[in-house]
């Protein structure tokens, strides 16, 4: 029943439980797999950030769930990992030599017009007055920076999965309507899936925001655009909560499969498997 998921948040980040909360609701759930992807540190504290000393710790509690769990549910070990700047994103050597399952590459911080970080990961309402406080009202430059920096990521490599890998289009086009049939950003789109496409990575469709924002990440508009790439995809929930691991998961099939998806990738016995999509 492709049960699985591999973006979510315990309490080593910005989650709502400990690990092994999510890891017993998954087995109570019927998991077949599962993994915790906790925000990598970022060389300055945040609220939403794990902290580099709490690494030893997080990896080897993930080490203890594995053997205790061990027959009843594959465990993995995996980081969101931002692209920051050119010293800190997946592809440092810091992060690719720890011993990680996976890893998803995320952007969710730009540098404004101060050259000062700004996370535009927030509310619509707070993101329109980023653009008109931080960045003088140019959404056309926001969003050039937003995928300029993914762009930048994947060439750096380091990861293996594109995290919510359009999720600025909610805001931006919260912005300004109809920004989506733009021709200039559906280019802009084409050139992003494209160099997704050209390093090889996957993309989740995260399912997070369906139903309080009605929109996957990416958008259900690209889902076709992904097969005629050739881009893998896996479905993911980017839960901060253990009842949330499940969220928006058939839903998420179902338009995938609409789309002509008939495939989602798994993670059994360590490796990326091509899973047929049973809805």
């Amino acid at each position: 029943m492709n049960l699985t998921n591999y973006h979510s948040h315990c309490t080593f980040c910005d989650g709502n439980a400990p690990f092994e909360s999510f890891v017993l609701e998954a087995i109570a759930q019927g998991f077949t797999s599962y993994g915790i992807s906790s925000h990598a540190p970022l060389p300055f504290s945040t609220r939403w950030t794990m902290e580099w000393e709490r690494m030893p710790d997080y990896l080897e509690e993930a080490e203890q769930l594995k053997q205790k769990y061990a027959g009843q549910i594959e465990l993995y070990t995996g980081l969101e990992i931002d692209y920051l700047n050119e010293e800190s994103h997946p592809g440092t050597t810091r992060f690719r030599e720890l011993p990680l399952d996976y890893r998803i590459g995320s952007v969710h911080l730009l540098y404004d017009e101060q050259d000062e970080v700004v996370d535009v990961d927030v509310t619509d309402e707070a993101f329109r007055k980023i653009v008109d406080e931080r960045f003088r009202g140019d959404l056309n430059r926001v969003i050039e920076l937003y995928y300029g920096r993914l762009m930048r990521m994947m060439e750096l490599g380091g990861f293996d999965i594109v995290g919510h890998a359009d999720k600025m289009h909610h805001n931006a086009a919260c912005y300004r309507p109809g920004l989506l049939d733009e021709p200039w950003y559906d280019a802009l789109m084409n050139d992003y899936f494209g160099a997704i496409a050209r390093g090889g990575y996957m993309v989740e469709i995260n399912t997070k925001a369906l139903f309080s924002l009605g929109t996957f990440f990416p958008n259900e508009r690209y889902f076709a655009r992904l097969r005629e790439f050739g881009i893998r995809v896996q479905v993911n929930s980017d839960a901060h909560f253990p009842k949330k691991i499940n969220k928006g998961r058939y839903e998420a099939l179902a338009a995938l499969w609409k789309a002509g998806h008939r495939e989602v990738m798994e993670l059994h016995g360590g490796e990326w498997v091509a899973m047929p999509i049973v809805l």
